[in-house]
């Protein structure tokens, strides 16, 4: 075996939130895992002390292995072996081995290229190296299985493969080293990359794919020349088109709306021969390539000879289009569920948000006008009706004053916040509501809050800055659909629905701009201000499960639906998108609206509806990922009672410990920081009491009470007057900072103590080292009477 790491560290550890309270559970740890080459694992190995049985073990091996898509698993107590090999190549599924039996490699590797279906030129590409550019960056358990996965599919003769991967998991990453070692093995010697926006493109060209260097390309249509250098520099072909096509290249990458249209004119693929890529790459498939009317599509299946690999964080499988029927079933699925759970990815906590209109409903009465003197039809509006059909001024400034409410209780009002909007003309007068109720900070800076949608250009030159952590501006952005997938926002904190969100793909995009980490910012997770009931989706079962192809073709099929996309203003398209709300007329402007000749705005405008919240509640995700609502007190409680199991359990633990710190410790590392909760709630207790409160329902002690008991003892009466002193003065430590191990003689380096002496000299009024740490831990046992 070529290596063998031990302490493999496989996941983060879930991420638990309640209230401003963040708190990262343990992460899992393979004691072994075999390599056949270096990102190549096959084998875990779980080894337990010799008072175990070797099958202890046993079923933790499975999990990591199950968790690392490897075949094989052991089990060790240092005596013997269990040995479970899922490959089917044994007569039996587990066996016991002596010592001296375990597996070679190669006896390994033949049972694995067996279960892969590997080839002798299939075994050479699976083998092919990773990427590596010398630095401490590895790719993660979940990306190392997926690009073994799809690069073995692809070794075993497969053409069409489908990557499932939650949005902030690294897709783009994943993609490349699937791409690098197909095109290094010279298995795959021209490449391309699609992607339905500009800014996706740019990113990936100079982060994830920057090491391809000169051998890379982006399709352009502003040139003669489709490529970056110059024509005379490498070969060319001249195209039907009068177009000259640099071949030089080998990775090529292009928007798909830059190289396809409805004209025959604009369908610049076909300036490429059906067989030029070996390999296609489609990043966001769901958007359009399961549709079989698709431009997608259209690519796709004129370089049919190519491999082609799909992309997606949500698969589509709807009555009329599927990504699976095209694809097939998925090489690799790694769930939103299952990175939140591994904490590679930001939970959320939901803040719900009824508005009584919205609940009750709005009936106008018969007779009334809109602000352009139109009258309103006397029905029932509702929540799906409002700022599509019909716009209440006042609704909408409830909204803008609730989301910038929220961000001045977290204290912080520069988070970066999206906030969704039914359409374009929606998201104007979002943003006009939004600078009215802070004008204090967008008097200093305008982009403070802003609109970014396809129809607006100021707003899109400012994405950069959005999704820049480094960039303070802007902090708020009105959107319809333009940010809803591909824009990488890694500081977002904050994620408003003031839209209706009737796909549950759609949902789960818009989730993506949330669940990215951040950990210079001390991001940890997002919060989503739902005004509209979008976040009902959570409810659905199929909401975080495998997908499921229900998309059956036939000849007779209904044309797909269009995808909900809004226009990239850097693609050659100027199309107008079906999603997007067209004004007519500025909808405030009475004069435009009745001149003759101009159309009148397609929203009724009402004002003077008094509009109020109806009902609001937070829930949060529990440790097994389901929502909930839950108070910060009873999130605590049951924490705590998950560890200790009833008082006296918890008062023995205490007791036994000789570094108190050390347990307060393991259970913040364990998801439950006592100390932060009792900041929260506004509690300054010592943990013990804490725990006793919090989880027991004992009626606390402060500190200064519990170290004046202590001082009443003989335990403390019984030292001299210069011992006395030291241990007056940790008495005080405790009582003002909450010290608890006030036996670590590098408490004595600090004030007051360093003005009584230095350590040694204060050490030696006790006698040795032992003896002044026995002293202090006698009297800090009198600080908790109930224990003795």
């Amino acid at each position: 075996m070529t290596q063998l790491r031990e302490e493999v560290r496989l996941t983060k550890g879930r991420i638990l939130v309640r209230g401003k309270v963040v708190a990262r559970g343990k992460g899992k740890r393979a004691d072994y895992v075999l390599y056949y080459r270096p990102n190549i694992p096959i084998a875990v190995v779980e080894a337990k002390d010799s008072r175990h049985s070797a099958l202890d073990g046993l079923q933790q091996a499975l999990e990591y292995a199950s968790i690392l898509d490897v075949p094989f698993a052991f089990s060790t107590n240092g005596d013997a072996f269990v040995f479970h090999d899922r490959t089917g190549t044994s007569s039996e599924l587990e066996t016991n081995l002596a010592m001296d039996q375990f597996p070679s490699p190669e006896e390994l590797w033949a049972k694995y290229r067996a279960w892969r279906q590997l080839a002798d030129e299939g075994e050479a590409l699976a083998l092919q190296d990773y990427y590596y550019d010398g630095t401490a960056k590895s790719p993660r358990y979940y990306q190392v299985a997926a690009i073994n996965a799809a690069t073995a599919a692809i070794a075993a003769g497969q053409s069409r493969i489908l990557l499932v991967m939650a949005t902030g998991t690294g897709k783009t990453y994943t993609a490349f080293q699937i791409i690098w070692r197909l095109w290094k093995s010279g298995r795959k010697k021209r490449i391309l990359f699609l992607a339905d926006r500009n800014i996706l493109i740019d990113q990936t060209m100079v982060n994830d794919f920057r090491p391809f260097g000169p051998a890379m390309a982006k399709l352009s249509t502003d040139t003669k020349t489709i490529g970056r250098r110059e024509p005379s520099q490498n070969p060319a072909e001249t195209t039907r088109s009068g177009r000259r096509i640099d071949t030089a290249f080998e990775i090529y990458l292009s928007l798909y709306q830059a190289i396809t249209g409805p004209g025959e004119e604009q369908k610049l693929y076909r300036e490429f021969s059906p067989n030029f890529f070996d390999l296609i790459v489609v990043d966001e498939c769901h958007r359009g390539s399961a549709a079989e009317d698709s431009a997608w599509r259209e690519i796709l299946e004129y370089f049919s000879s190519a491999t082609q690999i799909g992309l997606t964080a949500t698969p589509k499988e709807t009555t009329y289009v599927s990504n699976i029927e095209y694809f097939g079933k998925p090489v690799y699925s790694y769930s939103l569920k299952q990175g939140i759970s591994d904490g590679f990815l930001a939970p959320y906590k939901v803040v719900k948000v009824d508005i009584d209109v919205d609940v009750e409903g709005y009936e106008p009465g018969g007779g009334r006008l809109d602000r352009h003197l139109r009258p309103i039809e006397n029905r029932t509006y509702g929540r799906d009706d409002f700022d599509r059909s019909l716009v209440i001024d006042e609704r909408t400034k409830l909204v803008t004053k609730r989301i910038s409410e929220y961000l001045r209780e977290t204290g912080d009002r520069f988070q970066k916040t999206i906030v969704f909007c039914v359409d374009e003309e929606h998201a104007a007068r979002m943003r006009q509501a939004l600078i009215n109720e802070n004008r204090d900070l967008c008097s200093v800076n305008h982009r403070y809050v802003m609109r970014i949608t396809g129809g607006d250009v100021e707003g899109n030159a400012e994405l950069g800055n959005f999704i820049d952590p480094e960039a303070s501006y802007p902090v708020i952005v009105t959107t319809s659909r333009l940010l809803s997938t591909g824009v990488d926002v890694q500081t977002c904190r904050v994620i408003a629905l003031d839209r209706p969100v009737g796909s549950i793909t759609e949902f789960k995009q818009i989730l993506g701009r949330g669940t990215r980490i951040h950990e210079d910012s001390e991001k940890y997770y997002f919060t989503i201000l739902d005004f509209r009931g979008a976040t009902s989706h959570f409810a659905d079962p199929s909401f975080d499960g495998d997908p499921v192809q229900v998309y059956t073709a036939g000849p007779q099929d209904p044309v797909a639906p269009p995808d909900d996309v809004e226009c990239d203003p850097g693609t050659s398209s100027g199309a107008p998108n079906d999603d997007e709300e067209e004004v007519l007329v500025d909808p405030a402007n009475k004069l435009a609206a009745s001149a003759p000749g101009r159309a009148e705005p397609r929203k009724l405008y009402v004002e003077g509806v008094a509009v109020e919240i109806h009902a609001e509640r937070v829930e949060y995700l529990d440790a097994r990922g389901a929502l909930v609502t839950e108070s910060l007190r009873d999130f605590a409680r049951k924490a705590l009672l998950r560890h200790f199991g009833n008082l006296d359990d918890f008062l023995q633990r205490w007791h036994a410990a000789d570094r108190k710190q050390a347990l307060i410790d393991q259970l913040a590392d364990e998801g439950v920081p006592v100390m932060q909760v009792g900041r929260e709630l506004g509690k300054d207790l010592d943990p013990f009491d804490l725990i006793c409160e919090l989880a027991f329902g004992c009626p606390p002690i402060t500190r200064r009470d519990r170290a004046a008991i202590a001082r009443q003892t003989d335990t403390f009466a019984k030292h001299g007057d210069a011992c006395r002193s030291v241990l007056e003065k940790l008495l005080e430590k405790y009582e003002d900072e909450g010290i608890l191990d006030l036996d670590d003689p590098r408490i004595l380096q600090i004030a007051p103590f360093s003005a009584l002496g230095t350590p040694m000299q204060l050490i030696r009024e006790f006698g040795t080292r032992k003896d002044f740490e026995q002293a202090v831990r006698g009297v800090q046992s009198e600080l908790y009477p109930e224990v003795a």
